[in-house]
């Protein structure tokens, strides 16, 4: 009871208090103001401690192994806020069971003409346009080689946002931020489906450069001694026969193990409670509750086209418990999650695993993996 009092009451004050003064800062400006204070806090044990007791739910049957890696629980920070590795002692502290750092490109890039993120507040949603900003692999390899989390670390990596990167260049981009990051990371996550690089050339809509690429990830894999699973990130609009010339492929080659979905989408039809006036304005891709069921559509679509081979990290639209447990039962191994942390609080991951194990035990599932694509 009592740590239902205490997870309710993180929720209570995030939202009455917390929330009302970030939501007056621009988004940019408040991710920046949470990076600095969770960095500061993650360098304090008894501040980690404090946090771990408030915040963090421990329950067997959360627990689940994937990729041959054990996870506490099934709840991760996907990509795209914790660009730089800076916060990796704070994020387990709050309950999470993985998280993943980046998009890492080879060379540095400064971010996309601002704004980087808007608030989309009807629909529980934001549009997001960074363009890959981070401060380039050699650099966040060096902060990750002094401050690698205490929990399982994805590390995503993508091609540097420069149109004059391009053919054999943009696999070399990729490679070289795979080598320099493997031996660090628990899994590699190929960003193939970004919406928003200068080129806008994707490479998983290109199947020729495509299939170079796996040619030499495949090789590079080979002559591995770390032979880390690689995951491959799927935008959630992709077109049944794009993904099926992707699946055909990427069956061919053994070093790809599973797939994060979804990516954000540029569908602004999605957008049904906010002006046509304020979605015109922005560029950027589309996170949150409108690609909920559109990234669990596609889960579901993988899990049965390659019938439950490939491990799946669902991602998109995660605000409660029930959310997650329709990915898992789609088809998702793991989720993640970021825009229902960004409007419901850190308090979110706590009440995400408590609300998914009970779930799990109402329905008979003695653990995570029992559930996985048992969806009707």
């Amino acid at each position: 009871m009592c740590s239902f009092d205490v997870g309710n009451r993180n929720m209570f004050l995030y939202k009455k208090i917390a929330k009302p003064v970030l939501f007056l800062t621009h988004p940019d400006h408040a991710h920046a103001i949470i990076s600095r204070v969770g960095q500061t806090l993650g360098k304090f044990y008894p501040a980690r401690a404090a946090l771990t007791a408030s915040f963090v739910h421990e329950d067997s049957v959360l627990e689940t192994d994937v990729f041959g890696i054990h996870f506490k629980n099934p709840v991760g920070l996907a990509g795209g806020f914790d660009k730089n590795a800076r916060l990796t002692h704070i994020i387990p502290a709050i309950g999470f069971g993985f998280m993943e750092v980046g998009s890492v490109t080879r060379h540095a890039y400064n971010g996309n003409v601002r704004p980087w993120s808007v608030r989309l507040k009807k629909d529980q949603s934001l549009i997001i346009n960074y363009g890959l900003k981070n401060e380039g692999v050699d650099i966040i390899y060096a902060r990750l080689q002094k401050n690698k989390p205490s929990i399982p670390l994805i590390v995503n990596i993508a091609k540097t946002n420069n149109p004059a990167i391009k053919g054999m260049g943009t696999i070399e981009d990729y490679v070289y931020s795979y080598k320099k990051m493997e031996p660090l990371a628990d899994i590699i996550n190929i960003n193939i489906s970004c919406p928003n690089t200068g080129d806008g050339v994707l490479l998983c809509e290109d199947m020729g450069l495509l299939k170079n690429f796996l040619d030499a990830l495949q090789e590079t894999y080979d002559a591995s001694s770390y032979k880390k699973p690689i995951v491959f990130k799927l935008k959630p609009d992709i077109t049944d026969a794009m993904l099926d010339e992707i699946l055909s492929l990427v069956k061919k080659y053994p070093c790809v193990k599973g797939f994060i979905i979804s990516n954000l989408s540029q569908n602004r039809g999605l957008l049904s409670h906010t002006s046509i006036s304020t979605i015109e304005q922005y560029a950027g891709g589309i996170s949150g509750k409108p690609i909920k069921d559109l990234s669990t559509s596609l889960i579901k679509k993988v899990y049965t086209l390659t019938k439950g081979t490939y491990p799946i990290i669902g991602v998109g639209g995660i605000f409660s418990a029930q959310d997650a447990y329709e990915k898992i039962r789609a088809g998702a191994s793991l989720i993640e999650l970021i825009t229902g942390m960004i409007y419901e609080g850190p308090g979110i991951v706590k009440e995400i695993d408590k609300g998914l194990a009970t779930l799990l035990k109402k329905d008979g599932f003695a653990s995570v993996a029992d559930a996985v694509g048992t969806g009707e």
